[in-house]
């Protein structure tokens, strides 16, 4: 055999060391690429729980929310139901209705927050339920009060009937009162009785005489008896109204004449006033005389008044008298 050195154009056979190697670095490489794909997957399907653990967190916060939300408008409902259909209420406020206006300002800041903690969740929970509680508190003084308040209605009702019926009592009584007075008072007029009318002459010596000449008479004295049953004692005035011939009542200032008030013919002038001292149950013997410079041919006619009603009347009749009458 002959030794060369230039290669030898038989191929040679390949160890079988060099193939195992390339068999390992392809399973290496198969491995990363499988572990690639397993941790894109892992990633993605983590991701997804992550997204979805938040978006229930989300959904449980705002359902947490809106329940909190929910349950405040209905304690606020109740709060306003309350105090719209009683005006004492809306006046100033006591301390009560003060704690609660403080708690829902309180309530309300909490909920307005977007991103509120679990724990100012929590503490709007408190609140609100201690607002049902203050409200509770309110609706039983509420209660209280309309009780006390009807009870005060159905009072002044009674009061405002008895009132009424006090005043259509004394309504009444006054009015027979009135009655009673004006009977009594009407009662309580004189009668007059006996009326005489006497023309008298006045002679120089002093001595009178009756006469029923015109010319000669000086005076007419007026006479009658008064007497009432119910009158009291005491002072009354008798007004006495004296028409001459000519149908003018006599008037003369030395008189007292003037003017009365009657109840039938209202006023009217009289001519004298005259008082009387009486005295209950007895008879009254009353005289005056009227005076005048001339007195008139005809008839002189005498009305007697009291009390505003004419209780008695006469008349007389002086003559011309002799030739040259």
């Amino acid at each position: 055999m002959t030794n060369t050195n230039y290669p030898s154009a038989t191929p040679q056979n390949q160890p079988p060391q060099n193939r195992g190697n390339r068999n390992l670095l392809i399973g290496i490489l198969a491995a990363a690429l499988l572990g690639t794909w397993g941790y894109l997957l892992w990633d993605k399907n983590n991701s997804g729980e992550k997204l979805q653990v938040a978006q229930t967190q989300s959904d449980s916060y705002m359902t947490q929310r809106d329940s909190l939300k929910l349950m405040y408008d209905e304690a606020e409902m109740r709060l306003d139901s309350i105090t719209g259909a009683n005006n004492n209420l809306q006046g100033e406020k006591t301390a009560l209705q003060k704690d609660i206006d403080a708690k829902k300002s309180e309530i309300r800041s909490i909920l307005s927050k977007k991103n509120a903690s679990d724990a100012e969740l929590a503490r709007a929970r408190t609140l609100i339920s201690e607002l049902n509680d203050k409200i509770g508190s309110l609706e039983q003084e509420v209660s209280r009060l309309t009780g006390e308040n009807q009870e005060l209605t159905a009072n002044n009702t009674q009061l405002t009937t008895e009132k009424q019926t006090l005043e259509q009592n004394l309504q009444t009584s006054s009015a027979e009162k009135e009655a009673l007075s004006q009977t009594v008072d009407v009662g309580s007029t004189f009668s007059a009785s006996n009326i005489q009318i006497t023309p008298i002459n006045e002679k120089k010596n002093g001595k009178e005489k009756v006469s029923t000449t015109a010319k000669r008479v000086d005076k007419l004295v007026v006479s009658f008896d008064v007497e009432n049953r119910i009158a009291k004692s005491g002072p009354a005035d008798m007004y006495i109204m004296v028409t001459a011939p000519d149908g003018k009542v006599v008037s003369d200032p030395s008189l007292g004449s003037g003017t009365l008030t009657t109840r039938a013919d209202g006023d009217k002038p009289f001519t004298t006033k005259v008082p009387v001292e009486y005295e209950q149950g007895t008879r009254k013997a009353v005289q005056f005389p009227i005076r005048q410079e001339d007195f008139q041919r005809g008839d002189y006619k005498i009305e007697i008044y009291h009390n505003g009603f004419k209780i008695g009347e006469g008349t007389r009749t002086l003559k011309k008298g002799g030739l040259f009458g």
